[in-house]
């Protein structure tokens, strides 16, 4: 990853990354056979302002400090600092403070999401859900920045680490599309930043909690998902304000 040395080039945003699912087309789960990646799109301002104290406050509230990392899984099925959330009046508060901070989250929401039994049908070599997913995300970000008048400047782009081989594969991923491997053929000015996954990162941990219901939402439509329908109200839209191809790009 190289640095970028001058201050004036960072632009006003930063963005994170999170997925859901598994990315081996080899072996589907029946169960889960859905791979989402998800990108949140955040101002710096908003970030330093307003999310990070916002979370924090949070923390504060329900473990006294704010090293505790936020995981869906372990909200989801209690476990560890989580465990407190089996009494269902601590766990009813829980879930209504963290559903309160969400709805405010001021973020722009893309998705990119890929059924992997149609993926499989559809293509006779298929790429590599995760890389693919990167690509379309990466260019709906650009665009989306482009809106903003984002383009000419440095943008973060953070995602967790997973293992020195798939880090290694993401970046060489990541660069091609940067460098203009993309629809757009244009080059991105994204930054890739790859952190560990305890690291406590307000922004991923947010993300982390978006990014399943996303891959429900696309399992079981006809089910209540009130996460989602939250999500729905933060995805990025078109001038007619449709959210597919725009803030939800499904394949096949």
């Amino acid at each position: 990853m190289t640095p970028v040395s001058n201050p004036a080039r960072f632009g006003d945003y930063i963005v994170f990354v999170d997925e859901s699912g598994d990315h081996n087309l080899a072996q589907i789960d029946p169960q889960f056979p859905v791979f989402v990646l998800l990108f949140a799109v955040m101002s710096k301002t908003d970030y330093v302002e307003q999310i990070c104290p916002t979370l924090q406050r949070f923390k504060f509230d329900y473990w006294g400090h704010d090293e505790v990392v936020l995981h869906e899984h372990e909200i989801r099925k209690p476990s560890g600092d989580f465990l407190f959330l089996l009494q269902k009046p601590l766990r009813e508060r829980f879930l209504g403070d963290l559903t309160a901070q969400m709805a405010a989250l001021p973020a722009t929401v893309i998705a990119v999401v890929i059924d992997k039994p149609g993926y499989v049908a559809r293509y006779h070599e298929p790429a590599n859900p995760y890389d693919y997913a990167m690509e379309a995300g990466l260019e709906r970000v650009f665009r989306h920045l482009e809106h903003l008048g984002q383009t000419s400047a440095s943008t973060p782009i953070i995602v967790e680490r997973r293992g020195r081989r798939e880090d290694s594969e993401l970046e060489l991923a990541f660069r091609r599309v940067c460098d203009g491997g993309n629809l757009l053929r244009k080059p991105f000015p994204f930054q890739l930043v790859m952190i560990p996954k305890a690291s406590n990162s307000a922004g991923l941990q947010l993300t982390d909690l978006m990014v399943r219901p996303v891959a429900l939402q696309h399992l079981r439509p006809d089910q209540p998902n009130r996460a989602f329908e939250m999500i729905a109200k933060k995805l990025r839209r078109g001038p007619d304000g449709k959210t597919e191809g725009w803030g939800i790009k499904s394949l096949p």
